[in-house]
């Protein structure tokens, strides 16, 4: 993965759906531009799922990602509600494939847990950690915008990570596969 790259992050929704654009440069994240899709006006489930794809194609081609990270699905007691949000999951990712950019998901608890240490962190906590991390006065007060960040900021981390991802059967193989992680 390059260093200097814009990561597309995106909290999908059926009323409302997030997102949020982060610029690396020199392994540095910046925030580029972050908003709302408001769909409550909207009736039809169709036209919102349009509307979903529309204006993801719209950030695409405006801001030229180059990676999306969308948050997964979680299992949940409503399966009407799951089905939806699959729906709009999909039709981002739809509209991510129809520019040929790659994507990656990420479940819920990995992104509270990749950007506050626990995997049980409120979304308010995600964004005062966030406004800390960027050091903003203002922050949006959004949750799905500021979601939508943490996505983007959950694939930064993950996809920025040194220690490589095999499989270590011993304290030595570690060393041996990561070299640079070893302090002398």
């Amino acid at each position: 993965m390059s260093n200097d790259r814009i990561i597309m992050g995106v909290d999908p929704g059926t009323s409302l759906m997030g997102y949020g654009l982060i610029r690396i440069v020199n392994k540095k994240p910046e925030i580029l531009v972050s908003g709302v899709v408001d769909l409550k006006k909207i009736g039809d489930p169709y036209i919102k799922l349009q509307k979903i794809f529309q204006r993801t194609l719209q950030v695409i081609d405006e801001y030229k990602p180059d990676e999306l990270a969308i948050e997964s699905q979680f299992f949940g007691k409503n399966i009407q509600s799951m089905l939806k949000l699959g729906r709009a999951q999909g039709v981002c990712i739809a509209a991510a494939l129809q520019r040929n950019i790659p994507i990656f998901e990420y479940a819920p608890r990995k992104i509270k847990l990749a950007i506050t240490g626990t995997g049980t962190a409120s979304k308010e906590q995600l964004a005062v950690i966030l406004q800390r991390y960027f050091k903003m006065k203002e922050f949006p007060q959004n949750p799905d915008e500021s979601d939508a960040i943490a996505i983007a900021m959950c694939h930064f981390f993950q996809s920025s990570n040194p220690i490589k991802t095999g499989k270590s059967s011993s304290w030595a193989d570690f060393v041996k596969s990561n070299p640079n992680r070893v302090k002398k």
